[in-house]
């Protein structure tokens, strides 16, 4: 039997998925590591926590193959996106992983938002004008910490750290240079304005690569601790992001993917760059001929996490005495409320904000609070409010890419049937939901199958997704639904004006 693996590089953990070759799962691991927050806006990771979590990952997804009798076809990537990493002359990190998350370069992007620069640059790289970028933490550590800028003899993110700790070259697929804010997404190259706004030469940036090229010649030292061939290939692969599209089966025009993990995004493939002449969503290279629209939120998964850790302690406790899952016992507490929450609307911005409104210092907030409402409203209309929120960047998607054919959904959310169901509500339309849940991983075995010359096509993913499920919107709550969804909107833009001053408040007044 011969195999391939995908490794999904996620914010939280990294995943290894073992599969034949008819991408059935064989093996599966999931390691976690910790993400610094250490001052107000900070979201960090050790590179070296994330290094030993895939060689751990591959070691033990590699146990349940029997290369004896097999052969490990080839290893495909899938990361996250919008990572940056400094390193010395001897490719030493001089920096964390600053992550997507991070949002100390909020007033350079400001800046360049108001001064239309970002936006110039933007129509050239499909990247918004906002400090996910890493265009702007350029800016930010050029300023404020110059030390750190001027020792950076490379500026990696961490997929291309990844493969330079495994087989000693720098290379960076298009789907990733595409979220740097480097990257101009027409001609596929490096933007020469972007280089020289943030003073970074070419030769301090990966070699840019499709996302099917292959490295082989793994260092001995990992090849013999992982126990895998050093001549094996390992392809690439993609963003995440772009990834996620490919993992449900939207890659043709009008298919929309709608994830929600950590954080979450709505995204359709396009066979031509497309500028949003507002700014709002971002368009990404997936590969040679295939680009990716949409926009990302910060808030996701991670509000219900929040809702968990601060407003159902006890019952997390109460969960994992009896070894149940606690958001499993969430969601049931949130099924007791009917749609609408009784009208009570949630803002889900505790991160700032990507989509629709990019803004860095938006923050969370609960309207129409009354005696009447208990935790259970709190639970669900935070749930609600995360989906209304992807649902405003859909509307934007709308204008720029036209109406949707078909929806796709995919991500943790998933798992949840009560958020399922409120998504196909909420977006009034049906929402199919493959049963497999790491789609990333697939999609980027996939992409690695078709450059090893096993697929033909991209599309021959459908041959491998399963079976699917399709929920159908239910018309007594998108009538309530309907109602709701222009009050969330029209709150977030009057709320807008008062984010920034509460924000500022925070960090003066923080205490961490």
């Amino acid at each position: 039997m011969d195999y391939m693996i995908g490794v999904d590089l996620g914010t939280t953990s990294t995943k290894a998925v073992l599969y034949d070759m008819q991408c059935n799962v064989l093996g599966y691991a999931n390691k976690l590591y910790p993400l610094y927050q250490d001052q107000p806006d900070m979201a960090e990771e050790d590179p070296n926590e994330i290094f030993d979590a895939v060689v751990d990952a591959l070691t033990e997804v590699l146990r349940k193959a029997d290369l004896t009798t097999g052969t490990l076809r080839g290893v495909s990537f899938s990361a996250a996106m919008h990572s940056l990493i400094g390193l010395d002359r001897n490719h030493k990190p001089i920096t964390r992983v600053i992550t997507w998350a991070d949002n100390r370069a909020a007033k350079y992007a400001k800046e360049y938002k108001e001064n239309g620069i970002g936006f110039e640059l933007y129509k050239k790289t499909g990247t918004p004008t906002h400090p996910m970028s890493p265009l702007y933490k350029l800016l930010w550590l050029k300023d404020a910490h110059k030390d750190i800028y001027d020792n950076a003899a490379y500026w990696v993110g961490i997929k291309e750290y990844i493969f330079w700790r495994l087989f000693g070259v720098l290379k960076e697929e298009y789907s990733i240079a595409s979220a740097t804010g480097l990257f101009n997404i027409f001609n596929l190259d490096w933007d020469q304005q972007a280089l020289e706004i943030t003073g970074v030469r070419r030769e301090q940036l990966p070699e840019l690569v499709d996302p099917m090229a292959q490295v082989t010649g793994m260092r001995d030292e990992y090849a013999k601790v992982i126990g895998i061939p050093a001549d094996t290939p390992f392809i690439m692969g993609a963003s995440d992001g772009t990834l996620s599209n490919l993992g449900v089966n939207a890659i043709e025009p009008g298919v929309v993917a709608v994830t929600i993990g950590t954080s979450g995004a709505v995204r359709v493939v396009t066979d031509k760059p497309t500028i949003d002449p507002k700014g709002r969503v971002f368009c990404y290279a997936l590969t040679k001929d295939k680009w990716v629209v949409g926009g990302p939120v910060n808030n996701g998964g991670i509000v219900f996490r929040w809702v968990r850790d601060q407003l159902f302690a006890p019952e997390k406790i109460t969960a994992d005495m009896m070894n149940m899952d606690s958001y499993d016992l969430l969601t049931q507490i949130a099924k007791e409320v009917p749609a609408g929450s009784d009208g009570l609307i949630f803002h889900p911005f505790l991160g700032g904000e990507r989509a629709p409104i990019w803004d860095a210092n938006a923050r969370g907030s609960f309207f129409g609070l009354t005696r009447n409402h208990t935790r259970a409203h709190m639970v669900r209309a935070a749930l609600e409010g995360i989906v209304y929120n992807l649902y405003t960047v859909m509307l934007a998607l709308e204008e720029v890419v036209g109406k949707p054919k078909e929806i796709m959904a995919t991500g943790g959310f998933a798992r949840s049937e009560l958020w399922r169901q409120m998504l196909a509500d909420i977006f009034e339309s049906p929402v199919t939901i493959p049963k497999s849940f790491e789609s990333g991983a697939l999609a980027a075995v996939v992409m690695g199958m078709k450059s090893l010359g096993v697929v033909d096509d991209l599309s021959a993913i459908q041959n491998f997704i399963g079976e699917t499920n399709t929920y159908q919107p239910n018309p007594d709550n998108y009538e309530v639904y309907r109602e709701l969804v222009p009050i969330y909107i029209r709150l977030s833009r009057q709320l807008q004006t008062e984010y920034a001053n509460i924000a500022a408040f925070q960090r003066k007044h923080s205490h961490k």
